[in-house]
């Protein structure tokens, strides 16, 4: 963002030595000077902002005047801004002809090459501020930014006096939404709309998977899931605020939700699996066409589809697909698939989205699904026009690949890298591997879109979410709003002045230590995933957590174990016991003042609580084969003694499993106040769960207890049940105090 403060000449003549004197640190620092210097927090940054000239004073009842000719559009942004102002200052703005004092003038421009459509300009003075917008966009996005400006004075409220001209780097910025481990309530998915749209994203690809009623296959939708009439309200309400509805039906791979169901089986590419249509198989395409035309009839006015079909990792295994790939190879069967589909819904005039990369099919990209398999000898020619949405890590610092494939007429979206699947929180700040911790996705996301964006290449960017680990849509918005950021104004500000900017504009200035909590969750995250195997199938070898032995027969005997095996758990228990505590802390301190989008601490909250508890269960376990072996210790110098001892495990075992119990009723009472139960039911129809070869650590089990499932294998319940047989043993056998 470049930013200018205008002077008159004698006042700069006096101050310029002192402005210099006092700028000197700041540029031998390197630091840019910004809004955030003058205490505003705004998303994205403007480009071109010149301080100057008093400031507007907000009356008590602001006029907002629109232009004679103004469409519907242009008085929704008026009206966006009446609610900003009833909501955030109390105040009863109207529309009106702005002839009672201080007002606010919405307007448009169509002339200026520069703003374009989705740009507007800004002028903030002693009783008018002006927002000029270059379309019904830019003026909406100019209300957007100054919904950020207004400040408290001494005065009342206020916006500094200034001039913005603001406009975007990259036409389309989108937020990929991945619904296919949970469902979002509509009230919520609309609160989202609203969110995006005031980071200016302006496309929402949603991956609902089996979110949806299709009507031409209502077996296929979730119970619960959005009807045909709901859809098209979300994508008419989208529409309004200038984000248009991508639907993400998947075409090729991931259809697990389509092929789990039999009438569907004899479509799969091989029996065994749920996870892939078979790409010669005509019915295939006739079950897509009907679920493709669903969707876009769900989704008016949108100008495109996307159809999925990565991770195809059974492509070419039937005996008729293992006998095309010998002619035209495996990413030849992959391009047959996406050519006739896109031929399919050409008649529909929508732009069809994919994932496949950049030259995808000249580098073999596909061998990352298929064992690394090499096929240069195919001439892979694919469908003029799809568009290439896919990441991959073969592009050149001049992006030669992107250029090439749009030279052969292919529209390229730049993928922001994926922050990682990692379980409870995402590796902003450090991804921890095996050369322990390495760069994380907040930086990796800020490298990678100054580096690409900005260029004239990428018709447009996407962010990603998946919903592999059922992450709550709260931990995603710091990767939102950071694709957004850029998106808009790749020159905008450095990580750090954006990371502290974000914590304030979502927050509020009123909210402490959020940095600090997000930091602490980044480390729960790990701790989280290395406890009970939560790591699952796709890490390997990764042991098995076994339980404190059981004490057995007259003498009490068991065998120590535990606290030797599983000493440096314990010890990591005791850390994060103690963090935990710490953002626990942090969450209460502000929840308990006034701070925006306080549900996401609501949320945070529980993520910490899940974490406190998985570290007091390893601590609880510890204290478990203590117990027995205090009770072991006592056999033979005194029976009440030993007995005491018994009773003292026993008791740890029902206090740790109330408190999981307790801690999963409030996590899932906090999280089910924006989404529905998982996996449930209802009178009209039962919910069919089936796994598909990918077992994402979100899709375990169908309901919400995948966050605690490993504790559930671990059998304390089981245990509980033997450890009180043997209690009620030791209490007939010996003559103990009752």
């Amino acid at each position: 963002m470049k930013i200018v403060f205008a002077y008159s000449k004698g006042v700069f003549q006096q101050h310029f030595l002192l402005f210099v004197f006092m700028l000197l640190p700041c540029l031998l620092a390197g630091q840019q000077t910004g809004l955030p210097d003058i205490g505003l927090a705004v998303l994205p940054q403007p480009r071109e902002v010149l301080i100057k000239g008093s400031d507007f004073k907000l009356p008590s009842q602001p006029e907002i005047v629109l232009d004679r000719n103004a469409s519907e559009k242009d008085r929704f942004a008026a009206n966006d801004l009446i609610s900003y102002l009833n909501d955030a200052f109390g105040m009863k703005a109207v529309i009106g002809k702005g002839a009672s004092g201080a007002a606010i003038f919405l307007k448009r421009k169509g002339n200026d090459k520069k703003l374009g459509k989705e740009g507007y300009e800004l002028l903030a003075g002693e009783g008018k501020l002006v927002i000029t917008g270059g379309g019904e966009a830019g003026l909406f996005y100019g209300v957007q930014t100054l919904k950020q400006l207004f400040q408290q004075t001494a005065e009342g409220i206020a916006v500094k006096g200034m001039q913005i001209r603001d406009w975007p780097d990259t036409r389309q910025r989108a937020a990929h939404y991945d619904t296919k481990h949970h469902q979002d309530t509509k009230a919520y998915v609309k609160s989202f709309i609203r969110e995006l749209a005031g980071y200016k994203m302006n496309m929402l690809i949603w991956e609902w998977e089996d979110k949806f009623a299709y009507p031409s296959h209502p077996e296929i939708g979730a119970p619960g899931a959005f009807t045909m009439a709901e859809m098209q309200e979300l994508t008419r309400y989208a529409q309004q605020y200038h984000v248009q509805i991508v639907p993400l039906v998947q075409g090729l791979g991931h259809v697990g939700f389509i092929l789990k169901w039999p009438q569907f089986a004899h479509l799969r590419e091989i029996p065994a699996s749920n996870f892939e249509f078979c790409p010669l198989k005509d019915g295939s395409y006739e079950l897509l066409e009907d679920l493709w035309k669903d969707a876009m009839e769900a989704t008016p006015g949108s100008a495109f589809i996307h159809i999925g079909s990565d991770e195809t990792y059974e492509l070419g295994a039937c005996e008729q697909c293992k006998k095309k790939a010998t002619e035209i190879g495996k990413s030849g069967l992959f391009h047959l698939f996406l050519g006739r589909s896109a031929r399919l819904l050409q008649p529909s005039g929508r732009g069809v989205m994919t994932w496949e990369a950049p030259m995808g099919w000249a580098k073999s990209r596909l061998g990352v699904y298929h064992g690394g398999q090499k096929e240069e000898h195919f001439n892979v020619v694919p469908q003029k026009g799809i568009i290439l949405t896919e990441s991959y890590n073969y592009e050149t610092e001049d992006l030669t690949y992107a250029k090439q494939a749009k030279a052969l007429g292919h529209p390229v979206y730049a993928y922001d890298p994926n922050p990682g699947i990692e379980q409870l929180f995402l590796p902003y700040f450090f991804v921890k591997g095996k050369k322990g911790k390495e760069t994380g996705a907040l930086e990796q996301s800020y490298d990678f879109l100054v580096s690409n964006l900005g260029k004239g290449v990428f018709d447009g960017v996407i962010r990603t979410s998946w919903d592999d680990s059922g992450l709550p849509m709260q931990a995603w918005m710091l990767c939102f709003a950071t694709t957004a950021a850029y998106a808009w104004n790749v020159s905008g500000l450095s990580m750090d002045e954006f990371l502290q900017t974000f914590y304030a504009n979502r927050y509020g200035r009123q909210a402490t230590g959020m940095h600090d909590l997000y930091r602490l969750l980044n480390e729960a995250a790990y701790f989280y995933m290395e406890s009970f195997e939560r790591r699952v199938w796709a890490w390997g070898e990764i042991g098995k957590t076994h339980l404190p032995d059981l004490p057995r027969g007259d003498a009490l005997e068991y065998d120590p174990y535990w606290n030797t095996e599983y000493a440096d758990r314990v010890e990591e228990a005791k850390i994060y016991l103690a963090k935990m505590d710490t953002a626990i802390a942090i969450c209460d301190k502000n929840l308990a003042g006034d701070i925006s989008n306080r549900y996401d601490v609501e949320v945070f909250r529980t993520l910490c609580n899940l974490a406190r508890h998985t570290a007091l269960t390893y601590l609880d376990l510890s204290k478990l084969e203590v117990a027995i072996k205090n009770a072991h210790q006592q056999r033979f110098l005194d029976y009440d003694k030993a007995y005491h001892h018994l009773q003292e495990a026993e008791g740890i075992v029902k206090a740790s499993l109330a408190r999981r119990q307790a801690m999963f009723t409030d996590l899932c009472a906090v999280w089910e106040k924006t989404r529905l139960p998982k996996g449930m039911s209802t009178p009209e129809k039962q919910y069919f769960f089936e796994q598909e070869r990918t077992r994402h650590f979100a899709s375990r089990v169908p309901g919400m207890n995948y966050l605690i499932y490993d504790e559930e294998k671990l059998g304390l319940e089981q245990y509980l049940q033997e450890l009180q047989a043997y209690n009620q043993y030791f209490r007939e056998r010996f003559p103990v105090s009752r």
